[in-house]
């Protein structure tokens, strides 16, 4: 599948390429959304760090609305899911990280 290929592992990718967003279940959905396609369009991969079901669906959602900014432009893009531990008040917490990322089509 050639668009597998083409995708980055995060250990690639450098600092200044990357855009962190935490996502909590208060997330405004276009804010969120409106940070992904800018992320994207200026040729960034965004990064969202969520824990809980409500924070995750948030996540999933501003992709969704993201895509949609961005498809007219000719970005494609690719959701890369894995877990992540994040340290919250001195306790470690397990959530999701959501790598999103343009990809030629």
């Amino acid at each position: 599948m050639a668009i597998a290929r083409t995708v980055v592992a995060a250990t690639d990718i450098s600092q200044e390429k990357m855009a962190v967003y935490k996502v909590s279940k208060n997330s405004k959905l276009s804010n969120l959304s409106g940070a992904i396609a800018s992320a994207i369009q200026c040729g960034k991969v965004a990064e969202m760090q969520a824990i809980g079901a409500g924070a995750i669906n948030q996540a999933i959602k501003a992709v969704s609305v993201a895509r949609g900014m961005t498809a007219p432009n000719g970005y494609y893009l690719v959701v890369v899911p894995s877990f992540c531990d994040v340290e919250i008040g001195g306790e470690t917490k397990t959530g999701m990280k959501l790598l999103v990322q343009s990809v030629p089509v």
